[in-house]
């Protein structure tokens, strides 16, 4: 029998959409008022989802407390309050744009690395609002 389980936690950050390489006038074009500086702020949600068998004398797929140290360490402290493309180098200026979706499979590689034996990240979904979210399901 597979189990899931999935927490969230959520995080306020600021991100710009914009080439640096491109006039402005093109970034507003492809990234409309996003492309705008400074940027602009979501409180984004990360859910994440791991699979594994049942432990059957804690009936857990996963310790709890671990599962927390880990997104609290490279969600929350890494994410909150934080502007992702000044603050973080992989985001920075002519890197990866810091979309959901780039986002969502940057989480999936450091949270994947991190769980334990037996258990399988299955799903990092990053939302900036209700209407809007990107789901890694790994990487190909």
């Amino acid at each position: 029998m597979r189990l899931s389980l999935t927490r969230t936690v959520g995080f306020r950050a600021v991100h710009r959409l914009f080439q640096p390489d491109w006039p402005p006038e093109r970034n507003r074009e492809r990234f409309g008022s996003t492309a705008e500086a400074p940027g602009h702020s979501h409180d984004y949600s990360c859910a994440v989802t791991v699979t594994g068998p049942l432990d059957l004398e804690t009936a857990t797929l996963i310790d709890l407390t671990l599962l927390d140290r880990i997104l609290d360490e490279e969600v929350i402290r890494r994410l909150d309050g934080r502007h992702l493309n000044l603050d973080l180098p992989e985001f920075a200026s002519g890197a990866v744009l810091p979309t959901c979706e780039a986002l969502a499979r940057d989480l999936f590689v450091r949270i994947a690395g991190r769980l334990p034996p037996g258990v399988r990240l299955e799903r990092v979904r990053v939302a900036e609002d209700p209407t809007l979210y990107a789901d890694c399901t790994g990487l190909t």
